[in-house]
């Protein structure tokens, strides 16, 4: 770092995204990307919103977020729209934790949670996942803090049911409850029926996964509208043109067609079955997911060694060093033709052992 770099980052550690490496063709397993195109109008809706770049977009994204509650059955005022879920998560460290209020979530769960802390300088607490990985709801009752839950969990797949969310709601009617839906689409429930119950939940979602537009960059919260307005106050002190007009264009496709994406997360979800069918063969843990990926250990293969093998072989998975899930990988669902040429390696590589 440079000699002018502030020290209230001096110890900062930078959230690391999934490699991208360009030295050859992988197949690409490592960042939970959708293993499908986004539908072919979306191509159309952005040629033609092109000629429009010389002018700002509308930072209220009226024309997307009418079409958002339509699809959502939710109202516009329920809802803010953010470049990706990450915007919308950053927007609530800012507004709802300060040195006073700390953050509180899992410690095994999305790794942005605490850079966000650290960046936006507030005290946060990890509560541990139980041995089984899994989210014990009655260590978050009646918390002292804003509370960050991601459902399902990531890197582990595992979702809590609603009424689970809403056992943590009830017991935490002065804390704000955030509540991380990045993967909601792939088998769990969302929490979106709630926030007319709750004033003080805030759900976010993203486009990246079940929509198909990680390079798009949309995300959203729902909430109370006091709860959405004062995210729009950060919003607006921060970057109120956050929402580009190509991305306005592709969002209001993507939704006209959103029975293309939900047919596409029913494919990827039979394809996920199918995988961990074919993992457990070869004697692999697999945890039961609700998202676009698995979570694997074997018994007999460290996971920095299979995730080492797999890349020689150029299929990239992810692999996290932590100390509690570092025999696990995370294995993002592609299409079942890549899937099938992942456990042929896999077997392959079991059998050398």
């Amino acid at each position: 770092m440079s000699r002018f770099f502030s020290d209230k980052f001096a110890e900062l550690e930078a959230y690391v995204p999934g490699e991208q490496p360009k030295d050859q063709q992988y197949i690409k397993l490592n960042t939970n990307e959708n293993a499908f195109p986004p539908h072919p109008a979306i191509a159309g809706a952005v040629q033609e919103e092109s000629a429009n770049l010389h002018l700002y977009p509308d930072p209220e994204c009226r024309d997307l977020r009418e079409e958002l509650a339509k699809t959502l059955g939710l109202k516009a005022d329920e809802l803010i729209l953010t470049n990706g879920s990450d915007e919308i998560l950053n927007f609530a460290f800012m507004a709802f934790c300060d040195r006073h209020i700390p953050a509180v979530f899992p410690d095994i769960t999305y790794g942005f949670y605490p850079v966000f802390a650290k960046v936006d300088q507030v005290p946060y607490r990890e509560i541990p996942l139980k041995d089984d990985l899994t989210i014990e709801v009655k260590d978050y009752f009646q918390t002292a803090g804003t509370i960050f839950i991601a459902n399902p969990n990531a890197p582990t797949g595992i979702a809590l049911p609603r009424n689970r969310i809403e056992e943590i709601l009830q017991t935490n009617p002065y804390n704000v409850v955030v509540v991380d839906e990045a993967y909601v689409d792939f088998g769990a429930e969302s929490c979106l029926p709630l926030i007319r119950e709750y004033d003080n939940l805030l759900v976010t979602q993203t486009f990246s996964k079940s929509r198909s537009l990680a390079g798009g960059r949309l995300g959203f919260g729902a909430g109370n509208p006091e709860l959405i307005r004062d995210l729009e106050t950060i919003r607006y002190s921060t970057n109120p043109y956050n929402i580009d007009r190509l991305t306005l264009a592709a969002g209001i496709a993507c939704l006209k067609n959103d029975e293309y994406n939900m047919k596409n997360c029913r494919i990827i979800m039979e394809t996920r079955e199918w995988t961990r069918k074919e993992l457990e063969k070869f004697g692999f843990d697999v945890k039961p997911s609700s998202t676009n990926f698995l979570f694997a250990r074997h018994p007999g293969l460290g996971g920095e060694e299979l995730y080492r093998t797999l890349k020689e072989k150029g299929i990239l998975i992810r692999h996290f060093s932590l100390e509690r899930i570092k025999d696990y990988n995370r294995i993002s669902i592609g299409t079942r033709e890549q899937m099938e040429k992942f456990i042929a390696v896999v077997g392959e590589i079991i059998q050398q052992q």
